[in-house]
């Protein structure tokens, strides 16, 4: 198939399901002129250009399950953090990467960049490949970030070369001065939607000498590495310093995650037979169909220990070798046999999502087949996700409304300790610690 048929195909699906594109992949985000429109740089994980798919960043340990890791590494760098990502239907260009420094929220720190890089701060992506008898053309690009000199909070930029910027993400540079010790408490609040997992923690800074820690330590808790729902802590509770401790006691519900259920999962890494997860598929249709399996609320039913990558994704294809230019991107239907939901919107969240609520992720109602449906295109693999209702008067996510939660869940937390020296305009990462609850 010619890629102008294909792009017509990708439109006329798209159109079809109500979804925000208007024009084909490849002119979005430009202007009449051919010119594409400058963005402004957000400082989170986050893709500015419709045809940059599939987005990973991580810690590369080794092994096709490292791209599960989460984009975090010590100041020493024994292991990278490796980018890669995709690009529908274009031919492979010249992309610059840049990294900016920020502070402990996430705001730019002002730095200069030769405070916290070794090099000119511009690297270009030579780590480029095209995709191989795929129905959807795309390019795969991979990026080793280059060694930095301090400690903290990191956005990574790629941009076209004298062109648009195409996508952020995040990463955590950290530096084990201060030891962190995390303790995992008892079940907390009622069964069902408010089941929550407390943890409670300390920071030593015996060997380490903090300035004023009540004001300028900021502690970060993170469930499953995600950002979306990250929870922040400006000040400990307790400061004791004849022990040279730092205590984090919660005594509100709140101030906890909910354990919520295990992910759900689907798998396409094979479009030749069903895998978990998927009712039909489609073999005819260009790009391929996909159907999952119609799924139900799960609230107030009993916890389920099912295996799951806590809401991560593998990307794969079992009928041929390199799965990173073999893999195809196919159309997935997602179906919540469920009533309405009054005053609110339904989204499909996790890693296949960027955790984000956007028109590509929002679920519309079907009243004759009481269900709400949506459709995204995902490259083959497999995929963890959950069912999100945000309130049309709230900026709270509800998860547990259609997943409920359970202190029984296995999730993964890690707790990251951000201190600023006096006279320094840096927000140091001193201590970082991760811990599973309810590992198996």
């Amino acid at each position: 198939m010619s890629p102008n048929k294909i792009y017509a195909a990708l439109l006329a699906t798209s159109l079809a399901w109500g979804m925000a594109a208007c024009v084909p992949i490849e002119q979005q985000g430009q202007t009449t002129s051919g010119q594409r429109t400058q963005q402004s740089i957000r400082y989170e994980d986050y893709v500015y250009d419709p045809s940059i798919r599939s987005v990973q960043c991580y810690r590369a340990t080794g092994g096709p399950e490292a791209v599960l890791e989460p984009a975090v590494i010590s100041l020493g760098q024994e292991q990278p953090i490796l980018l890669e990502f995709d690009r529908l239907n274009a031919g492979p260009q010249r992309l610059v990467a840049k990294l900016v420094y920020c502070n402990a929220d996430w705001t730019p720190s002002g730095l200069n960049e030769q405070q916290y890089l070794n090099d000119f701060n511009e690297f270009f992506v030579t780590d480029v490949q095209n995709s191989i008898s795929t129905r959807v053309p795309y390019v795969h690009y991979r990026f080793r970030v280059p060694r930095v000199k301090l400690s903290g909070n990191y956005v990574l930029q790629v941009s076209e070369e004298g062109g648009g910027l195409l996508l952020t993400r995040r990463f955590l540079v950290y530096q084990n001065l201060v030891a962190v010790t995390a303790k995992l408490g008892a079940p907390m609040g009622p069964n069902g939607k408010e089941a929550r997992q407390p943890i409670e923690f300390n920071v030593f800074y015996k060997d380490y000498a903090l300035v004023n820690p009540s004001q300028e330590v900021r502690a970060v808790m993170r469930q499953n590495h995600r950002w979306d729902n990250a929870k922040v802590y400006p000040r400990p509770t307790f400061v004791r310093d004849d022990q040279r401790r730092l205590e984090y006691v919660f005594f509100e519900a709140s101030e906890h995650f909910k354990g919520l259920s295990e992910f759900r999962p689907f798998d396409t890494r094979s479009i030749r037979y069903k895998g978990i997860g998927v009712d039909q598929i489609n073999l005819e249709a260009s790009p391929v169909h996909v159907l999952l399996q119609a799924d139900r609320s799960r609230d107030g039913l009993a916890y389920s220990q099912d295996p799951d990558v806590n809401g991560k994704q593998l990307y794969g294809n079992r009928e041929y070798g390199n799965s990173i230019v073999n893999a195809d991107y196919t159309w997935v239907d997602f179906e919540l046999r469920t009533g309405e939901v009054q005053n609110g919107s339904v989204y499909i969240l996790g890693g296949l999502t960027d955790w984000q609520l956007n028109e590509e992720s929002r679920m519309r109602y079907d009243q004759e087949q009481q269900a709400y449906s949506g459709r995204l295109l995902l490259k083959q693999g497999y995929y963890n996700y959950y069912y999100a209702l945000k309130q049309n008067n709230s900026n709270t996510l509800d998860v547990s409304y259609f997943e409920g939660s359970h202190f029984a869940t296995g999730n993964t937390y890690d707790i990251l300790i951000y201190y600023r020296p006096p006279g320094s305009r840096a927000d140091l990462l001193i201590g970082y610690e991760e811990l599973s609850f309810n590992r198996r």
